[in-house]
């Protein structure tokens, strides 16, 4: 896997501006970060826990920091003009959920169709407690080949930052257990609300 070429990467093109607002948002909230992203031109970004509207702007500022332009998936309606254009600006990539290919089918041919991509998906998918992750994240890894970077925010420690990147085996059960073990220590916003990081027994959910 070619190792990304700092244009790629950049979030606004090469924009040390941006990175230093990034890091002063931080410090003015009292956060600091921690680890570093894979030098990589493409892989799949894990956002959890998610619990608070303040994951995201925390989140955020950290990828300001490291100049990743981060790209997302929204449906394919929130994209028309005008604030279609907004939605492109931020990262945004259009999903046809009507498509007779499924979300993962639609993020893999992207990943595929690009030189270098960095995608943040939330497994949770919403605030409140979930039972179960959602696996969309590890098979549009798996499919598309790529790693599994594991990003945080801890708000006990007031963390934002990466641990460990892993590529997927295929076993989906056994990569959770190491997924599992890093985010155990992690503090949510809500720590009631962020349940336990497995995937449903017995069922493959690619959605």
């Amino acid at each position: 896997m070619r190792t990304v070429d700092s244009a790629e990467q950049r979030i606004r093109g090469d924009n040390t501006l941006t990175s230093w607002f990034g890091r002063f948002l931080l410090k003015v909230m009292g956060w600091r970060v921690e680890g570093s992203p894979p030098d990589l031109a493409k892989y799949v970004i894990i956002v959890a826990p998610h619990t608070s509207r303040w994951d995201f702007p925390v989140v955020l500022a950290m990828t300001f920091v490291f100049k990743i332009r981060c790209v997302w998936m929204g449906k394919a309606s929130i994209f028309r003009p005008p604030l279609g254009v907004i939605f492109t600006w931020l990262g945004g990539i259009p999903i046809d959920r009507s498509s007779p290919h499924s979300v993962v089918d639609q993020a893999v041919q992207v990943f595929n169709e690009r030189e270098g991509m960095i995608m943040g998906i939330e497994p949770e998918g919403m605030r409140k407690r979930t039972e179960y992750w959602k696996t969309g994240f590890y098979y549009i890894a798996l499919g598309a080949n790529v790693p599994m970077a594991c990003a945080f925010a801890d708000f006990e420690r007031k963390a934002v930052g990466f641990g460990p990147t892993l590529m997927p085996t295929g076993d989906i059960y056994a990569d959770m257990e190491i997924i599992r073990d890093f985010y155990k220590d992690i503090q949510a916003k809500f720590p009631h609300e962020f349940g336990e990081v497995r995937v449903k027994p017995g069922k493959n959910q690619r959605a």
